[in-house]
Parts: C-alpha cells; sequence; structure tokens
C-alpha cells in the first residue's frame, strides 16, 4: 500500500494551467506538461492523462514497461490526429511520465523533461532522463548541471509526445522497497526548487505535494507546477 500526496498550480505567470496529472487505480500514476500555442498544450496532455487512463484498465496486470510504452504511443496517434484535424492545434505536445507498481516492482515510461525521483535510505536521485537539449550538452561533458538550470535553451525538447510520428520512449523497471518515496513532477517544481531542498521536503514534510507546490511559488512560480507523491508502505 502506499500513501498518496498530489497537487497542481498555475504558477505566477501564466494564465493557464497547461499541467495534467491522474492517478489510476491500482497505483498508477501519470504527470503531463503541455506545450504550443494558446489553449493547445492544455489539450495535448488531456489528452494524454486521458489516453493513459482508457487504455491501461483494458489490459490484465501487470502493466509492464512495454504496456506503459504503448499507451503513450497511443496518446501521441491521438494528439498528431487531433492537431491535423485542427489547424488551431498544431504543434501542441506533451510531456509523459507514468510510474506503476505490481507486487514490489516499479515499471515507468517517459518522454520529456517532466521527472520521476526515487528518495530511498536518504539518496534522493532522478530515475529518468530529461530528454532536452540542455541534457544532451550535459550528457556530452559540455555544460554542468548548474549551468543547464539557466541555459536559454533549457526548454527546448528533444522528444515530446505529438512531435512527430516516430517517437523515442524511455523505459525501465526496478524493485519497491518499503519506505520508498516516490515523486512525479513537471518542470515548473525542478526548474525553482533545488534537488537537495525536494529531498528535504519529501523526507519533512506532513503534506509534501503542498509543500512542494509552495517551495515553487517562493522561488518564483515561473511555470505551472505538477507534483504526484508516492510514500510506499507495508
Amino acid at each position: 500500500m502506499s500513501k498518496i500526496y498530489r497537487a497542481t498550480h498555475v504558477g505566477k505567470v501564466r494564465k493557464n494551467n497547461e499541467d495534467a496529472l491522474v492517478v489510476i487505480e491500482p497505483e498508477t500514476f501519470v504527470v503531463a506538461d503541455g506545450m504550443g500555442g494558446a489553449a493547445a498544450g492544455e489539450v495535448a496532455s488531456q489528452m494524454l492523462v486521458e489516453t493513459v487512463k482508457n487504455f491501461l484498465p483494458l489490459v490484465p496486470e501487470p502493466w509492464s514497461e512495454e504496456i506503459l510504452k504503448k499507451s503513450i504511443l497511443k496518446s501521441n496517434a491521438a494528439i498528431l490526429k487531433k492537431a491535423k484535424d485542427n489547424s488551431e492545434l498544431q504543434g501542441m505536445g506533451t510531456t509523459a511520465t507514468i510510474l506503476h507498481f505490481y507486487q514490489g516492482q516499479a515499471y515507468f515510461a517517459h518522454i520529456g523533461d517532466s521527472r520521476l525521483y526515487r528518495l530511498r535510505n536518504l539518496i534522493f536521485e532522478q530515475i529518468t532522463e530529461d530528454h532536452s537539449y540542455v541534457e544532451t550538452l550535459v550528457r556530452s561533458g559540455e555544460l554542468t548541471h548548474e549551468e543547464a538550470r539557466v541555459h536559454p535553451m533549457k526548454n527546448i525538447l528533444t522528444q515530446a509526445v505529438g512531435a512527430v510520428d516516430d517517437i523515442e520512449v524511455e523505459t525501465g523497471n526496478f524493485s519497491v522497497e518499503e519506505g520508498d518515496i516516490y515523486l512525479l513532477c513537471t518542470d515548473g517544481l525542478t526548474n525553482m526548487v533545488e534537488d537537495f531542498d525536494i529531498g528535504k521536503i519529501l523526507l519533512e514534510s506532513e503534506n509534501p505535494a503542498d509543500d512542494l507546490i509552495q517551495a515553487a511559488l517562493d522561488g518564483g512560480g515561473h511555470d505551472n507546477i505538477s507534483v504526484i507523491v508516492v510514500k510506499v508502505e507495508r
């Protein structure tokens, strides 16, 4: 069993919230960060969570990383078709981060720069990779993580749902341990709050979702902010 906390906030700058999140029973968690002109980003992120929510229950558990990947690919096709049929929505897309627990195992699928983190035995680590231009520079050694945080092109994604027909979805699985804390979040959190402070809030807060949102707002709140926190209990 897990204790789940979730929250989303428009932030201090944007007029609408293009993030979307959903908790799908049993123990499946989805976060999406939409992009595109006007309200197109909001359409894309909502389509992603709705497609995933409708598809997964049709498949027997466990929902392996390949099943989660398939739900993202289905979302990609749906978003591309919607944009093709409606010129006002052309160019819309979204990130996607999905985590599923089943009998002590975790499965995930991911694309974009939303993130999945794990806090275990006081070690806080990012499980997913950012699919962004600056992250490719970090991996090649051309930028440090500190330089990447303030780089003018930090929001340029190399992969996104709805961008092209042939997208590359990151997947994986690992064992879950009692006491683990998992965080799924959009970059409205990670661009405003350092990883060390995020980990501290996860450890100490009675309501980590609300406190993470507040920390991002205190840091500037320049973007929409969405978080799901999952504390594993037995």
